[in-house]
């Protein structure tokens, strides 16, 4: 005869198993639901890059702590990239860049260090939207740049996923 103990302990366990079973059931069904609906969304021409951009930009306008940069981005997505800057401790970026199949926006903060005439910069950043080729763009990623602080130029590289 099984004691109350061990009928309640093989009840729990049964009951532990039932659950994990459930949890992995639904989240699978979950999971093919959203892999379905994306595939749906994004259609045939989805894509997804890997990128490594790197520009040397040069100052356009300066407003106080607020920098205007543009230059020749090369690098995965060539083209003009245009950089604001609000430099304090932190530096908060917004940027397009404009390629010859579409225009991809974005916007990105990082952490200052500086030492003396050039201070570099290091954070994230993730793409908002984008038209043309890019109407869907989407993705993160890293930010890196160097100010100078005599000429105000701006060397910056962008390395993340994109997807459009």
């Amino acid at each position: 005869m099984i004691g109350k103990k061990t009928r309640s302990l093989r009840l729990a366990a049964a009951l532990s198993a039932l659950a994990v079973a459930a949890t992995t059931a639904l989240s699978t069904s979950v999971a093919a639901a959203t892999f379905t609906a994306v595939a749906r969304f994004s259609g045939q021409n989805a894509r997804a890059l890997s990128v490594n951009d790197t520009g040397p930009l040069h100052l356009i306008k300066a407003f106080g702590s607020v920098l205007l940069e543009e230059g020749a981005a090369g690098g995965t997505l060539p083209g003009l990239a245009k950089v604001r800057l609000l430099v304090g401790s932190t530096v908060i970026a917004s940027f397009t860049i404009q390629t010859k199949y579409g225009t991809i926006y974005g916007n990105g903060r990082a952490a200052l260090h500086s030492s003396g005439r050039y201070a570099s910069f290091g954070g994230s950043l993730s793409v908002s939207h984008g038209t043309g080729s890019y109407a869907r763009a989407h993705g993160s990623g890293k930010l890196y740049g160097v100010i100078d602080r005599r000429t105000s130029s701006l060397t910056v590289q962008t390395v993340g996923t994109l997807s459009y």
